[in-house]
């Protein structure tokens, strides 16, 4: 098991962050994209100390950043003591080398300190097996520089998973692990099946989102449980499944792993039985965090990650903006004629925009605060109750008999 492997991390481990400005991606996209890589490094228990930006056309296929650049990235780690240099986009085995043999400390990527989370916040079987799985699929084309440097590796971010124990170089060892692992999956999938199928007929609802949006927040909320929650990148991992009763109509609500940019499929893959709540849901509710300046591209993450894992969409979605009680902005003053940013915009904009052509399937919270909660109970319970009269079709006289009632009491 992944425990086995650990190896106990240095505390605060210090860092410095390397990104590019590209064709593909300008200088404010690499900003937004550090600023999450920040984030994720904190999430790990790193204290970001610095970060180096370059601007080029495709990154060096030997160093990711040009020669000069590297030097200087040096020349700070040298002075500064720092042990740890995260790059936000994956480096090829290649280039990694050719990094640590210049820089001469420890070198992740962001998909590797992304799987260092993982491994830190997966606690059932379940996504422990998921975690190991994913390690070992991103350690496969990395082998030569994995293996043959592992025994002057220390410990600490990035350290956890499997190959700390003893350094393994025959790939045939990592094709049968992995292969071992899909089967403990399968396994688990049929043992999540069915237990799926226990639940009866019960209308499900699945929460999706990006990280970090306050899923479990309002998992806790509506289903008065205590789901860990945090303000940290990749709180959940693990599926948590709770019954759910709004007036009269019970329903099953689930909480599942968020999603980021730049996560690779074969990462998302690992994850397929969590995401098999999300394939059987009757209902998704897309949880998003409003106070975001960037709130639309992670809307549009989302929906690309379900599309290319679960398919076309065609189930019923509500959108639940949260945060609103962080959302922020700063009128633009009248003689201001440049153009308005995203800071200018306020909410009721907002609301007024792509977002009141939805048909009444979105609603503005803040689960933190309590502030609009039943609204968003109203809205599930119509949703829920549409789906529950399709398969009990008797029920709608309940139903009608129950609101005859409630309007005569009022």
């Amino acid at each position: 098991m992944i425990e086995d492997n650990i190896i106990n991390k240095e505390a605060n481990e210090r860092a410095v962050l390397v990104g590019l400005a590209t064709r593909l991606q300008n200088e404010a996209k690499c900003n937004e994209y550090l600023d999450e890589l920040e984030f994720l490094a904190h999430t790990a228990g790193a204290v970001t100390e610095k970060r180096f930006t370059q601007k080029l056309d495709y990154p060096n296929p030997r160093t990711y950043v040009g020669k000069g650049k590297l030097e200087e990235i040096r020349q700070y780690v040298e002075d500064h003591d720092i042990g740890l240099v995260i790059f936000d986009d994956d480096l090829s085995s290649k280039q990694v080398l050719n990094i640590e043999n210049e820089l001469k400390v420890k070198i992740l990527d962001r998909t590797s300190l992304i799987l260092d989370i993982f491994a830190n916040r997966a606690q059932t079987a379940t996504a422990r097996t998921q975690v190991e799985l994913a390690q070992y699929q991103y350690l496969l084309p990395r082998l030569t520089r994995m293996w043959t440097h592992l025994e002057r590796q220390r410990g600490g971010i990035g350290m956890r998973g499997p190959g700390e124990t003893q350094i393994e170089t025959d790939r045939r060892i990592i094709l049968d692990k992995i292969s071992r692992l899909k089967e403990e999956l399968k396994s688990i999938d049929k043992q999540k099946s069915v237990q799926r199928k226990n639940r009866g007929k019960l209308t499900r609802v699945a929460l999706v989102g990006y990280t970090n949006a306050g899923k479990s927040t309002l998992m806790n909320l509506l289903s008065k449980s205590d789901v860990f929650a945090e303000n940290k990148l990749f709180a959940t991992l693990d599926t948590t499944v709770r019954k759910v009763i709004i007036d009269n109509l019970p329903f099953l609500l689930t909480d599942t792993v968020g999603f980021i940019r730049k996560l690779p499929t074969h990462l998302v893959n690992s994850f397929k039985s969590t995401l098999d709540e999300v394939r059987e849901a009757d209902i998704l509710v897309h949880v998003v965090d409003v106070s975001h300046p960037n709130f639309e591209e992670q809307i549009e993450v989302v929906n690309k990650t379900l599309a290319d894992v679960c398919g076309p969409n065609t189930k019923p979605m509500i959108l639940v903006f949260n945060k609103i009680d962080a959302f922020k902005y700063t009128p633009k003053d009248e003689d201001d004629l440049t153009p308005r940013t995203r800071e200018n915009i306020s909410l009721e904009e907002f609301k007024n925009t792509w977002m009141s052509k939805m048909d009444n399937n979105c609603v503005f919270i803040s689960a933190k605060e309590k502030i609009n909660i039943d609204e968003l109970k109203d809205l599930l319970y119509e949703k829920a109750k549409e789906i529950h009269s399709e398969r009990f079709p008797y029920n709608d006289f309940l139903f009608q008999k129950y609101d005859d009632l409630e309007m005569e009491n009022q």
